[in-house]
Parts: C-alpha cells; structure tokens; sequence
C-alpha cells in the first residue's frame, strides 16, 4: 500500500478534525509557553524593581492573544465543516476541502506557537531590562509588538487556505 492510496482513504473529516484541533491546541501550547517565559523573568525582576510587575503584564497579555488567534480561526475552520452523502466523501473535492482545513490548522498551530515563543522571551528581554533601566520599555514593547505580527501573519495565511475548504455540493 503507498502513501497516496493510504491518505486518500482517510475519511477527509479526520484530516480536518485534526487541523481544528491543532490549530487551537499547538496555539494554546504556545501562549503557555510564553507566559511561562515570560512570567518567570518578570516576577524574578520584580523582587529588583516592584514598580514593573503591572507596567509588564502586557507581555503576558501578548502571550495570550495567540491564543485566542487560535480560537478564532478553529471556530472559523469548524463552520468550514459540511456533511456531504457517503457516495461522495471520497470525492476529490472533498478531499481536498479535509487536507485544506487540515494545513490551515497546522500553519495557524505552528505560527502561533512559535509567535508565543517569541513573544515570551522578547517579554522576558523587556521585563529584565526594565528592571534595570525604566527608559527601555517602550523601545524593546515595540519590538514586542512586531513579535506578536508573526502570530497574525499565521492567522492570515491559515484564513486564506482555509478559503479552498469547498465540500461537494448535495445531489
């Protein structure tokens, strides 16, 4: 048996629970991971300077709306979802709607778990280096945000694949 007879008789709803699930699962990995990173070097700071515990929960808030990017786009891949008769589940359109709902779950879930990586240690940059000196917490924020971009361009992309998530029409 090859590969291609083995993934063209996987039920294309499996393909695209799996990328649903990714999508909001690897996100959730990510934000946490980040808010670890991020939450470790900001409490160890504060014990230097208690004045940026709140100034510096925004990092931790950056963490978090990756997310919710991936919450976003799983209810948007779940509306994706339409039931097609059994004659046609193995079509090629509706193969093609599972493996297109199933990369978008994977680009968005890998996007956002490297964007809370990301996002965690330039927090943790800017928790630590505003302990030290207050002047450069708006300088390294800004590159924070641009951290946060990464997430959306994630987003971006998995919206845009998801668009070629067409089921065959009912007979």
């Amino acid at each position: 048996m090859s590969w291609t007879s083995a993934l063209t008789h996987i039920s294309p709803y499996t393909f695209a629970a799996i990328g649903i699930a990714v999508s909001i699962g690897v996100s959730v990995l990510g934000a946490a991971w980040g808010i670890f990173i991020t939450g470790s070097s900001l409490i160890g700071a504060s014990i230097k300077a208690p004045r940026i515990t709140s100034k510096n929960l925004i990092s931790v808030i950056f963490c978090e709306a990756v997310a919710i990017y991936g919450v976003i786009v799983a209810i948007i891949l779940q509306t994706k979802l339409e039931s097609v008769p059994t004659s046609q589940m193995y079509a090629p359109e509706s193969l093609r709607a599972g493996y297109a709902i199933f990369a978008s779950g994977l680009i968005v879930g890998f996007a956002n778990l490297v964007c809370g990586v990301c996002v965690g240690i330039i927090g943790s940059s800017c928790a630590l280096s505003d302990a030290q000196n207050s002047s450069l917490f708006v300088k390294i924020l800004v590159i924070e945000i641009f951290g946060s971009a990464l997430g959306l361009f994630g987003v971006i992309v998995g919206i845009i694949m998801s668009a070629q998530a067409t089921w065959p029409a009912k007979a």
